[in-house]
């Protein structure tokens, strides 16, 4: 097999110095450097090894008609949903098993993710429900004394895209610009970008039922509160004062969890579950989770509010809030590019507090279409849009955001201490 030389004399270093500027010493040693590589018959070099990095081989294809390359890690394939961009700087597994995250590709605008490898304590369903994860930079290794695997493999395993080397910058700026956009994202090569951009833009999750496809098929009871090590309220911890029916919308573990620790007997339910069904189980309160999509596609489930209003004391969070405010008579709207982090400033009308909270949801409530006696308890302070809601005649109360955080701040964790002591006034009352 024919080899070929690469020959190169370093022959006149002065060249090397910027001009002018001689150097300073004046002795000089000529270096020769020699390659060499086996040809094939063609003319080819043969034998070489595979590089050791990643190769960009994935592309984001939005409906604006922009093209991202990419690398690809975790599952490979094409996948098809809406573009959101999250600013928490942590807790990237929770947010991966955030049901509420159905139907959509999650960009981290912090540019360094999967350092922490993930663990299996730190999830929030049963499942990874969103459609695909995009960031700027792949952790090469994990360092953490809980990491049970890496980002790539635990994302592979469950079936889930996720592309890395991207200028999520560009992309967050683009949507706070034009909103979310619908994108596909693709590892084959088969696929043409026309393709793909054809199929983002015959696809639309507006009008989507999402919940039925996250929320559980039975009831069942849940008795886990938060671990010792991790909690910071210890207000009735355990003692099972108040049945709580919770509806499963894509509840995350953790509203579960917090509710237990304030002393709630809680029965989770799906989300077709009758109304009359629920109060056969003669529930101290009803909760009302939070889960993805558009509220204005699940009338059933705005149907199965309004038969509880008055009823019983309900505690709507995220979805649960839109659906109340349907239920009540107001309407909600799609948002521009959403509400996804975890550092949210709100304002307590209640007690004048400003609160940094997690939040996740595309769509908001109108307040000036809610009837007489429904109260605004909460006001984004980003952009002015609802955030909570009161109807004390009702004993309906609610919050857009999620006081449970995982992750994020735990600022708002007293609205369950304030749904235990509805309940518990309401009980006495009776």
């Amino acid at each position: 097999m024919a080899t070929q030389d690469l020959n190169f004399a370093l022959n006149n270093p002065s060249t090397f110095f910027a001009p002018n500027k001689p150097p300073r010493h004046s002795k000089f040693r000529i270096v020769t450097v020699k390659c060499s590589a086996p040809l094939s018959s063609e003319g080819a070099a043969t034998g070489l090894v595979e590089r050791p990095w990643n190769v960009a081989n994935a592309r984001l294809v939005l409906e604006d008609g922009s093209i991202w390359r990419a690398k690809s890690f975790g599952a490979l394939g094409t996948q098809v949903g809406e573009v959101v961009f999250n600013t928490s700087l942590t807790g990237y597994q929770e947010i991966l098993t955030d049901p509420s995250y159905a139907g959509q590709f999650v960009l981290m605008t912090n540019p360094h993710i999967g350092n922490t490898g993930v663990n299996f304590d730190d999830e929030e369903s049963r499942q990874c429900f969103l459609a695909g994860l995009v960031i700027r930079s792949l952790s090469i290794g994990t360092s953490n004394w809980r990491c049970a695997e890496t980002l790539g493999n635990y994302l592979a395993e469950r079936n889930i895209m996720g592309i890395s080397d991207v200028d999520t910058r560009a992309i967050t700026r683009r949507l706070r610009q034009d909103g979310s956009l619908i994108g596909v994202l693709s590892t084959e090569e088969s696929k043409s970008d026309q393709e793909l951009l054809e199929m983002s833009r015959s696809w639309d999750i507006v009008g989507i039922d999402l919940i039925s496809d996250v929320s559980c098929k039975e009831p069942f009871e849940w008795v886990e509160s938060t671990k010792p090590d991790w909690d910071f309220n210890t207000h009735e911890r355990n003692s099972k004062t108040y049945r709580v029916i919770a509806y499963d919308f894509g509840i995350k573990h953790n509203i579960l969890r917090r509710l237990a620790s304030y002393g709630c007997q809680i029965i989770v339910v799906p989300s077709t579950w009758p109304a009359s069904e629920t109060l056969k189980l003669k529930p101290d309160g009803v909760l009302f989770s939070n889960g993805p999509g558009d509220p204005s596609a699940v009338p059933y489930a705005v149907a199965i509010v309004k038969e509880l209003l008055g009823k019983v004391p309900v505690f709507g969070i995220c979805m649960g809030h839109q659906l109340l405010g349907q239920a009540l008579g107001g309407k909600t709207f799609k948002m521009k590019f959403g509400h996804h982090g975890g550092n949210h400033p709100v304002h307590n009308i209640q007690n004048g507090r400003v609160e940094i909270s997690a939040q996740n949801h595309n769509y908001a409530v109108d307040p000036t279409a809610l009837p007489k006696g429904v109260e605004v308890t909460h006001i984004n302070l980003n952009d002015g849009t609802c955030a909570g809601l009161a109807y004390p005649a009702l004993n309906v109360m609610s919050l857009q955001y999620h006081p449970e955080a995982s992750p994020g701040p735990h600022d708002s964790d007293c609205v369950f201490r304030d749904f235990v002591e509805l309940m518990k006034s309401v009980k006495y009352r009776a």
